[in-house]
Formats: C-alpha cells, structure tokens, sequence
C-alpha cells in the first residue's frame, strides 16, 4: 500500500449534504446547535462532558487490559524516529506544519514538535483538527457526540502537512480528517503520522511514518495514554467486554 500523498486537485467529497460552501456550513451549524461549550472545551449538550461509550452503534463494553505494548520509554523513542524521519522525507522543515487530531494526537504533535525543536532549532508551527462532524459513523455514534476545537496557527495552503494521529485502524478516521483540512485550505502535500498501526484497513491510506506496527484482532482495542489526559504515557492493548 503507498503512503498517503494527496493530490491538492483531488475534489473531496464533504460528509454532510450539501453542494455549496455555505450549505455545508449551513449543515455544520445545525450539528451544533444542541451543544455548548463545556469548560475544558468540549462541546456537549446543556453544558455537560457527555462520554463516548459507544463505537458504531454497538452497545457499552467495558475493557479489560491484555498488555502492554509501549512504555514511555517506548514512546519517546517512536517519536524520536518519526521526527528524523519526518526531516528527511521533507528535506528539513520548510512548509512543514503539524496538525494533531483532537484528542490524542494533539499532544503526541507536541511531544514530535519539541524533538523538531531539538534537532533542528526551530519550532514548528502546530495546529488542531477535531473531524466529529466529518465522520461517516456520526449518526451510528452516541445521541450527542463530543466536539472539540480546531486551530490552525497559519493559513495552511500550499504548506507541507504532517496529520498526527495515535492510533490508525480502519482508515475512517484520517477520511475524515482529509475533508476537514480540504476545508481550511489546500496544501501542497499532506503525509500521515501514527504511533500505532492495528491493521484491519477499510480504506486505501496508509501512514508515512510508523511508530509500531501492531497485529490485532477486531476485538481488540488499542489504547494510546498520555500524560496530559491519563496521566502516564504508555500503550496497552486491551480486550472487549460487554457491559
């Protein structure tokens, strides 16, 4: 399977009806029109952190750890590889800008910007894509999904786009991220990050630059922790249980 490279000519089709850009920013605005903004930025109904706890319309699982597979250790040197990896495929970091998906891929662009920072002296500009109403599974999911911020620090197009994401499963989620930055502008390239690949595609996407590639089975979830949200950085693999 080929890296992701996106032709910026390519016509992106939006996940939600309607033809025109306002129409489309039509339909965004209804989506949100149950949410508030809750106070670490989420977007929940009536002002409460409503919690994904289904996947796919399926009913609650509970999860229960099989094993660990990345320490911090581990961690700090995937991200370590990626970012020299991510200098040589660009010939150093001009145009280059990261872009995490909400939520952990956020921090792991952070932790991928300082060892940039530290390598080649320079900071490079980091923005937020959250893709909730891109995605194709959004009726199937809880009544009222979570919605996080999107910020870019610069117009994106013509720029060399780095998505950052934890986890690639089926490909529906970087779909979905492909739209939303077609929306924000056009960049001239955009290559994928992933600490972990788990396999079992859907789609035709395949990151640039792997952290650890991962054999597992569909029951299997895979779960990337960081500091800033679970208070340790580490991966685990874990198994469903039905609630």
């Amino acid at each position: 399977m080929s890296p992701l490279i996106i032709d910026p000519d390519l016509e992106v089709r939006h996940p939600l009806n309607g033809s025109s850009e306002a129409q489309k920013e039509e339909n965004r605005e209804e989506m949100r029109g149950n949410f508030q903004v809750t106070e670490n930025g989420d977007l929940a109904p009536d002002g409460r952190r409503v919690p994904f706890c289904f996947e796919g319309g399926e009913k609650p699982m509970t999860l229960r750890e099989k094993a660990k597979l990345m320490s911090e250790t581990d961690m700090e040197r995937a991200i370590r590889r990626m970012a020299h990896e991510i200098i040589e495929t660009n010939k150093g970091l001009d145009n280059v800008v990261l872009v995490g998906i909400q939520r952990r891929g956020v921090f792991l662009a952070q932790m991928i910007r300082e060892v940039l920072r530290q390598f080649e002296q320079t900071k490079v500009p980091t923005g937020e894509l959250d893709i909730t109403l891109y995605r194709d599974d959004l009726t199937l999911l809880h009544d009222h999904p979570v919605v996080h911020s999107t910020s870019m620090p610069l117009d994106i197009t013509g720029k060399r786009i780095v998505l950052i994401d934890d986890v690639i499963y089926t490909g529906r989620t970087i779909r979905a991220a492909l739209d939303a930055l077609m929306d924000l502008g056009r960049p001239n390239i955009v290559q994928l990050a992933v600490l972990v690949d788990r396999g079992h595609r859907e789609l035709p996407i395949a990151p640039n630059y792997v952290g650890k590639n991962v054999p597992t089975s569909r029951e299997e979830v895979v779960e990337v922790r960081v500091k800033e949200i679970d208070g340790v950085n580490e991966v685990v693999i874990c198994e469903r249980e039905e609630a």
